[in-house]
């Protein structure tokens, strides 16, 4: 949902509506980070001595950053950890692993901070083979799970989650399943088909399973979603739930053994892309389903972001959560077209109520493996590309690095003046100077970007100039001005 705001403006030294911070109070100073399109700089601190004036002598409508006017809190910015992913970190030297994963988790000095990430349950597309925590030879069933075992995620993705827990011990971990073993599926098939009827009980079973079993090992696991894009039967491994399948299992099998479970792990439905936000509203509709579920993953591959804001204002009392979007590039490009996913990702999503933002996929090699066949990504390149101990980071990782370092977990998002708002501007009276002419802009031309306030007081604004030349904007704060510059196709952080 679009809300209409009108921001009043500062004009000439005339302040409107918001109060003029104290004649004492020193004017604050600003950090700057930014990534420019044509790689001078990547996710770089800048050296520009910025802080903001008590006067505007700027032209044009000011971004208004407004912290008394807050939407949702944030749960963090990441990637998914892909069995493939873990898998390449595990090949690495001691020495080497240690120093990538503090880049990633870490919040000291150069490190981006990733707050939040993604992990299958059994195999995605991006393990070099599929699995599950209950193989059988074709023609067996296992109703009691006596052979349930995490022994494949042992020799990657747990041992990597152990070692980024150890540096950051609050990350929040979301779980989302490709397929169910294949004697649980109608077509007893890693890829497509769907879960059997009588299949339905054990197949809840499983996933209490997984969750507790990670909890054995230290870790915890904080929401599942019901299917990774239940309306995907082209991936291997894949599995087909249509809304009145997922709305039975919640109800009747899965809320039902997490609670008898005593899990407070959330569910999280959909997980699938924008152009259907019809699926998780028709779910949420059933009171049986809802007092189950925590809100709705959605990804980007298809339909308007928008989408998310339609849910919300539908239900407003579930959350809301970005799940899965891949960014690539070419490797070897000259530019870096940052501009392009920051402000339909970490913009877009943010201000369409999401409270996080997870890219796919954290790492592959330089083929973009591993992957499966027959289904799997070949395309999907890493946030960052490992080549035994080398590292380079592409455009995913600088993408999620704008918001991961300083939109920390607990953050809220505040009000900042968005494309479109209706502001109302003052211009002077060429003939009598003192004497001021308000005039109504229904349609403001600001940089698109959001704005967030940490659980430390700052205010961290995201900026993208998706303009075609350099950009001079200004930021409104408390009565205060600062004036900035963007190049074109470039983004920047701005923390105060």
């Amino acid at each position: 949902m679009k809300t209409k705001c009108y921001f009043l403006l500062l004009a000439a030294g005339v302040l409107l509506l918001q109060p003029a911070a104290g004649q004492n109070n020193p004017s604050p100073r600003i950090e700057s980070w930014v990534t420019h399109a044509d790689r001078s700089a990547l996710f770089q601190q800048q050296n520009d001595s910025l802080s903001f004036s008590n006067h505007d002598h700027g032209w044009g409508v000011p971004i208004v950053v407004d912290d008394g006017q807050q939407f949702q809190s944030v749960d963090g910015f990441g990637f998914a950890l892909t069995g493939g992913s873990a898998g390449l970190i595990m090949k690495m030297s001691p020495n080497a692993r240690a120093k990538l994963l503090h880049e990633l988790f870490s919040r000291d000095g150069n490190s981006i901070g990733v707050s939040y990430l993604r992990v299958s349950i059994g195999s995605s597309d991006m393990n070099s083979f599929v699995f599950s925590y209950d193989d059988l030879p074709a023609g067996q069933t296992d109703f009691p799970l006596k052979k349930f075992s995490l022994s494949q995620d042992l020799n990657d993705v747990v041992p990597v989650l152990k070692d980024i827990l150890a540096i950051e011990p609050s990350i929040k971990i979301l779980g989302s399943p490709w397929s169910a073993p294949a004697w649980m599926k109608t077509n007893n098939n890693v890829r497509g088909g769907a879960l059997k009827k009588e299949c339905y009980e054990v197949y809840a079973a499983y996933l209490v399973k997984y969750i507790q079993a990670m909890k054995q090992q230290g870790i915890t696991i904080d929401a599942i979603t019901v299917q990774n894009e239940p309306l995907n039967s082209k991936n291997t491994p894949s599995m087909q739930w249509f809304a009145s399948e997922e709305q039975s299992f919640i109800k009747e099998n899965l809320g039902p053994a997490l609670r008898k479970a005593d899990l407070t792990t959330k569910i999280i439905l959909f997980d699938h892309n924008c152009d259907r936000p019809d699926y998780p509203l028709t779910l949420l509709n059933d009171p049986e389903v809802a007092q189950y579920v925590d809100g709705t993953g959605f990804h980007h591959y298809g339909g308007d972001i928008s989408a998310m804001s339609d849910v919300h204002l539908a239900r407003p009392d579930k959350n809301l959560y970005f799940t899965e979007q891949m960014v690539v590039e070419k490797p070897g490009n000259t530019a870096i077209d940052i501009c392009s996913p920051v402000k339909r990702l970490i913009i877009g999503a943010t201000r369409n109520w999401s409270r996080n933002v997870l890219l796919w996929n954290l790492a592959a090699d330089p083929n973009n493996d591993p992957h499966t066949d027959n289904g799997g990504c070949s395309m999907c390149q890493g946030a960052i590309t490992i080549d035994g101990d080398q590292v380079s980071h592409n455009i995913a990782f600088y993408t999620v690095a704008h918001a991961s370092k300083f939109v920390v977990p607990g953050s809220v998002r505040i009000a900042s003046t968005a494309p479109g708002d209706g502001t109302v501007s003052l211009t002077q009276d060429e003939e009598r100077p003192g004497i001021f002419r308000m005039a109504i802009l229904e349609h403001t031309p600001v940089l698109p970007n959001v704005a967030f306030r940490t659980p430390e007081g700052k205010i961290v604004l995201i900026v993208a100039n998706d303009a075609y030349n350099i950009q001079s904007f200004r930021i409104q704060y408390r009565g205060q001005f600062a004036s900035m510059k963007l190049a074109p196709g470039s983004v920047g952080t701005y923390i105060w």
